[in-house]
This record gives C-alpha cells, sequence and structure tokens, in this order.
C-alpha cells in the first residue's frame, strides 16, 4: 500500500509539472492585417529586381511556419528553382502562372487567376511567371530558402549591377 501511495504520489508530481510547463509557455501571436498595413520592400537577393516583398507572420529565415507576400509586375520571371520544404502559393490578385519541370517552358504553365492555389512539393523543380501585375501569398514551414536548377539564373551569383 505504501508503494502504490508513493507512485501515485510520483505521478501526480509528474502531471502537475508537465500542466505547468504547459500553462507557462507563450501564446502564439495572433496577426490580423489588412492589405494597407502590409509592410512592402524589396525582395530578398535570391529574387531579380522588380519584385516586392512582405512578411505577413513567422520568420522566414527560421523554423517555423511564416506566410509572405511578392508583388510581381506583369512579365517577372522565377528561373526554374527548388526548395528544400513545400511550398503553398495562393494568388490574391492577378494572374499568376507556375510550371514543373528543369526548363521555363510558357506554353505548359498552369495559369492560376485570383483566388488560385498551387501547392510545390519539397525538391520539385518549378518556375512562375506574373502575367499580369500580380501579388501572391506563400506560406510553408522555415527555414525558407530557394535553389536555382541553373546557377547562372541565381541573382545573387551576378554581382552588382
Amino acid at each position: 500500500m505504501k508503494k502504490t501511495m508513493i507512485r501515485a504520489c510520483a505521478v501526480a508530481t509528474v502531471m502537475t509539472a508537465s500542466v505547468v510547463a504547459w500553462a507557462q509557455k507563450p501564446a502564439p501571436a495572433h496577426v490580423a492585417v489588412t492589405p494597407a498595413e502590409v509592410k512592402w520592400g524589396p525582395a530578398p537577393p535570391f529574387l531579380k529586381p522588380g519584385a516586392k516583398f512582405a512578411v505577413v507572420s513567422g520568420n522566414p529565415g527560421e523554423s517555423g511556419l511564416f506566410t509572405i507576400r511578392l508583388r510581381l509586375p506583369a512579365g517577372y520571371r522565377i528561373a526554374p528553382h527548388w526548395h528544400p520544404t513545400d511550398e503553398h502559393v495562393t494568388v490574391l490578385s492577378g494572374v499568376f502562372a507556375a510550371g514543373m519541370g528543369e526548363a521555363l517552358d510558357v506554353k505548359n504553365m498552369k495559369v492560376l487567376p485570383a483566388g488560385g492555389y498551387g501547392v510545390m512539393p519539397a525538391e520539385m523543380r518549378h518556375y512562375a511567371l506574373a502575367k499580369t501585375n500580380c501579388v501572391v501569398q506563400v506560406h510553408g514551414q522555415g527555414p525558407f530558402a530557394l535553389n536555382y536548377v541553373n546557377p547562372a539564373d541565381d541573382p545573387r551569383q551576378q554581382g552588382p549591377k
């Protein structure tokens, strides 16, 4: 009986400590922004000039969920590339096109109007084209990385202009 009581007390102590530790975790930050509140800036160096970039939530450079937006001018192309994690893309405005493969082929791209959605699984080679001025939202699991199929397409390798 005494051993059973000691075991019960030990289990209760562990359970109480677990509940206290869980309760002390900071709550995730609530994010609610209007389109006018989105803070746009230049795109990161892995994209060629002309795109605008905004972090909506999270930190794409760190482990964890993130949401970013890209504002692309009509005709803006993103050369064939891949990511080490899944990439989820939602077209918020305009017309965006995406294709799969290691060579950009405009004729075989899927055209996505506003409201369109696509997911590119980790390591899938793909490319993109803004058919009109558009805004796309990308969300996924960080850290976010973009690796070009052809290193010559990487703006980071082209030096200052």
